[in-house]
């Protein structure tokens, strides 16, 4: 580490995308209706009825994404493949347009100089299996081994790093008991099915990567959320306790402890819900991993509320400065999570997979996107992060969400997490003050952020 910052010499300045909101070209060279084709078309399931049919454009203009990237200075790149282009049925072989566009994406970052950390699931569970009953039934969790394992297979050579599922949590509860994310369903014991199925999903992948690709690094994407209780009270503790477990441990705690959290499983047992954990399975899901990657960006406080039916919890009102999602800004959230990851359940190396905020940026008169706010907040994430390394955390890279302004699945364009602005009815590209600042960032390694 250099005096002036605490990160390591090697550390990974990157930046992440996901497939479905950046790619477009929907149903090019082969490629079949995925969940969140469905849920988008539907009308009043996302905003404004917007879709990724076009998103950014991306299936075609790839090349001048990464040409940004590497301006930028990123060290790595964090990027989902698609199931519903690779393997449109979701099921037998890989679709060879497909594999061939993902290994020329690859090819051409590893040239660059960019190091890709490749996803294998977010969000874009192809629409045959959900017909088939999705991730609540066991049979997806069995198909999505099958899929990791032909494509490991196929893009193997070119990837060192893989992320099975990202954020389980959202795939589970937003879309099948919220109704609020793809497919859109709202019935709480299926969620809590597919929650164990991802989770399965997850270990099955690990242990097809490995077969595979013994040489392969491989972690997680797990959305962790800083909880803390409203009072004092013994009420809203154990509110905050419940909910913590529903958000953070129900997926922490088979990943590194081989077991459901006993509270949450006493309070959810009656759905009856768990009995679809089979002999077998923790073990599987607690595979050996390589490094954890933490996806974060809530700070909640919680109070008991009786007349929440699921968990007798709710959120109090977020307390400025806020995002244009409304979400609170508190970068000492994000020191307390990666301290507790590292305090409570692995010491293994430790990634931000994820973490952003939406503003809403305007190109101005002179052309510019001048999103200060983005720059305010990126640096005072990027402290905390230090702040953790500093308290013995071994971070080892920080991926900002996002790269590029994006289809923010039920927000459909109306939220901005970009470094990079789109115009999406000509698909230009301006990069905002942020992705300047960022290669600052970068090439100081840290050194030129506002450190106290």
């Amino acid at each position: 580490m250099t005096d002036a910052s605490p990160f390591p010499k090697d550390f990974l300045w990157g930046a992440s995308t996901a497939a479905y909101q950046i790619e477009g070209s929907a149903d090019a060279d082969g490629r079949l209706p995925s969940i969140w084709d469905t849920f988008s078309a539907t009308p009043g399931k996302t905003r404004d009825g917007d879709t990724g049919n076009e998103a950014c454009d991306h299936y075609r203009r790839w090349r001048e994404d990464f040409a940004i990237a590497e301006g930028i200075g990123l060290r790595a790149y964090r990027m989902s493949v698609s199931w519903a282009r690779l393997q449109p049925t979701g099921r037998g072989e890989l679709n060879p347009k497909a594999v061939a566009f993902y290994r020329e994406q690859l090819e051409d970052l590893r040239s660059r100089g960019i190091r890709p950390f490749v996803t294998l699931y977010h969000w874009d569970l192809p629409q045959v299996l959900e017909d088939e009953g999705g991730w609540p039934e066991r049979a997806t969790a069995l198909m999505f081994a099958d899929y990791a394992a032909r494509t490991a297979e196929a893009l193997g050579d070119l990837v060192e790093d893989w992320i099975p599922v990202n954020e389980a949590w959202c795939a589970a509860f937003l879309g099948y008991a919220d109704g609020v994310h793809a497919p859109g369903r709202t019935d709480l014991a299926a969620a809590l099915r597919a929650a164990h199925h991802l989770n399965l999903g997850h270990g099955l992948a690990v242990k097809a990567i490995r077969e595979r690709q013994p040489e392969a690094r491989v972690g997680s994407a797990v959305i962790l959320t800083d909880i803390e209780a409203a009072s004092d009270s013994p009420e809203d503790a154990a509110a905050a306790r419940l909910a913590d477990g529903s958000g953070n441990r129900l997926f922490l705690d088979p990943l590194f402890k081989g077991s459901y959290p006993e509270d949450v499983v006493a309070h959810y047992g009656p759905t009856g819900a768990f009995a679809a954990v089979e002999p077998g399975d923790m073990e599987t899901i607690a595979a050996p991993l390589d490094f954890v990657g933490v996806n974060h960006y809530h700070h909640f406080r919680v109070a008991a509320d009786d007349a929440d039916a699921r968990m007798g919890a709710s959120n109090l009102p977020a307390q400025g400065p806020l995002t244009s999602f409304g979400w609170e800004i508190t970068p000492d959230s994000l020191r307390r999570i990666l301290e507790r990851v590292h305090a409570e359940y692995t010491d293994l190396p430790v990634y931000v997979t994820e973490s952003g905020a939406s503003f809403d940026d305007e190109v101005g008169p002179d052309g510019t996107v001048d999103d200060q706010a983005r720059v305010d907040y990126l640096d005072g994430y990027f402290r905390a992060a230090g702040a953790a390394v500093e308290k013995g955390v071994d971070l080892r890279g920080y991926f900002v969400w996002s790269l590029v302004d994006n289809f923010e699945w039920g927000e459909g364009y109306s939220k901005r997490f970009g470094l990079v602005h789109i115009d999406y009815r000509t698909q230009r590209r301006t990069l905002k003050r942020s992705a300047d600042w960022y290669r600052g960032v970068i090439a100081s390694n840290g050194a030129d952020l506002h450190w106290d």
